[in-house]
């Protein structure tokens, strides 16, 4: 494992630093009407310097760069105050997928554009009785000539309600075992027959939503992948979106430890009690693993090489300790942290959104026990589970009681 950059590393990373400096100073001076249009600004002038995708092709609008090249612009735009989430899933998960299967028309209208962030992208994947299981899909496509025909209901999807675009994951044989019957479509979401409905979290946020069809049509040319054989489209999906998930942020030892410096506990301040003091030892401890488990993904793209399954290990950590480290902030500062006002809160209600936020990413990217399983079975070499529903067709699977 290294921890240092090549000679030609530390010359791009100087080289990416001095553009940012330059770049977020005229960002920050041109007047936006919200943060949706800042985000769109940002995120073209990324594009025309050839920093917003840095991994894709030049011929289809990216930089043309190496993975190494991706992890140290995202290391020095991660200190600026520039960090639009918008555009996230649709560069990160979808737009990826399209590249890889979509016909080269369909590539030319919507890598540029999504690239520019002129359009947003959604995935449109869980759904409301699929629990942890993404085979276990039930939103339907039956053929009518060259359209499909959908019905059902998608839910969690986030940021549908500001995205135009959108890859779907449904049901197109029933006869086949649940893995085998699915296929992947991009689609409109503003398509006649498609409802989406915002869903209120605790936070008081909307970011996810819930997404009805009813007889929505959807050409063939829009199929992203052979029929019924959308699971291996999606696999594509689901590695970059869990390697996206893994990538922690929010809450840390380091924002802990600044609070416990201030608050009062029985015996003094609460960076004296010993066994406060042993938590914080832990989640330093997880924190230096995930720095050092990242290090070695940052080392294998150094090298040119690809990161394999062992980087779920990331993203289970991180999920975990962010809501156990909330929890701790939240109950230290008593009957105070139950204020929901930011500016009344240390670090403007930091371990508020941890605790908030925290067991959503668990779910995120697949649950905790699907990323064990994984590490189990393609890490660690452990046979797999037992599953009984392997080759059953899905019509047969049971339901309910």
């Amino acid at each position: 494992m290294d921890f240092n950059d090549t000679p030609e590393e530390a010359a791009y990373r100087a080289a990416a630093r001095a553009w940012l400096e330059t770049n977020v100073a005229e960002h920050k001076a041109i007047a936006h009407a919200d943060d949706m249009a800042a985000a769109k600004s940002w995120q073209a002038r990324k594009a025309a310097a050839g920093y917003a995708q840095i991994t894709w092709p030049k011929e289809w609008g990216g930089g043309g760069g190496t993975p190494i090249q991706s992890v140290i612009f995202g290391q020095e735009e991660a200190k600026f105050p520039v960090q639009y989430g918008y555009f996230t899933i649709g560069l990160g998960m979808c737009v990826p997928t399209v590249m890889a299967f979509a016909d080269d028309a369909t590539k030319r209208r919507f890598v540029g554009p999504a690239l520019r962030g002129e359009e947003i992208w959604s995935q449109l994947f869980s759904e409301p009785a699929g629990g942890s299981d993404v085979a276990a899909i039930r939103t339907r496509a039956v053929r009518d000539d060259s359209d499909w025909v959908v019905n059902g209901q998608k839910v969690w999807t986030s940021g549908a309600h500001y995205s135009d675009f959108g890859i779907v994951l449904v049901r197109t044989n029933i006869d086949l075992p649940k893995h085998k019957g699915l296929t992947m479509f991009w689609l409109d979401l503003r398509a006649p027959g498609i409802e989406i409905r915002p869903i209120h979290q605790m936070s008081g946020g909307s970011n996810f939503n819930e997404i009805y069809f009813t007889d929505v049509r959807i050409p063939d040319a829009q199929r992203l992948g052979a029929v019924d054989d959308g699971w291996k489209v999606a696999l594509v999906t689901l590695m970059n979106e869990r390697l996206a998930v893994g990538g922690g942020g929010g809450a840390g030892p380091k924002d802990i430890l600044a609070l416990a410096r201030e608050l009062d506990a029985a015996d003094g301040p609460l960076i004296r009690d010993p066994a406060f003091r042993q938590r914080l030892a832990d989640w330093y401890v997880q924190a230096e693993g995930l720095r050092n488990t990242r290090m070695r993904t940052i080392t294998a793209l150094s090298r040119g090489q690809t990161p394999g399954p062992e980087s779920s290990i990331g993203k289970i950590i991180a999920a975990n300790q962010l809501q156990d480290l909330g929890n701790a902030a939240v109950e230290a500062e008593d009957q105070y942290g139950i204020i929901n006002d930011p500016a009344l809160l240390p670090l403007k209600g930091l371990f508020q959104s941890a605790v908030m936020n925290g067991p959503g990413l668990r779910i995120a990217g697949g649950t905790d026990e699907i990323l064990k399983n994984i590490i189990a079975e393609r890490v660690l070499g452990l046979p797999g589970e037992i599953r009984v529903d392997k080759d059953a067709a899905f019509k047969d699977l049971p339901v309910g009681r």
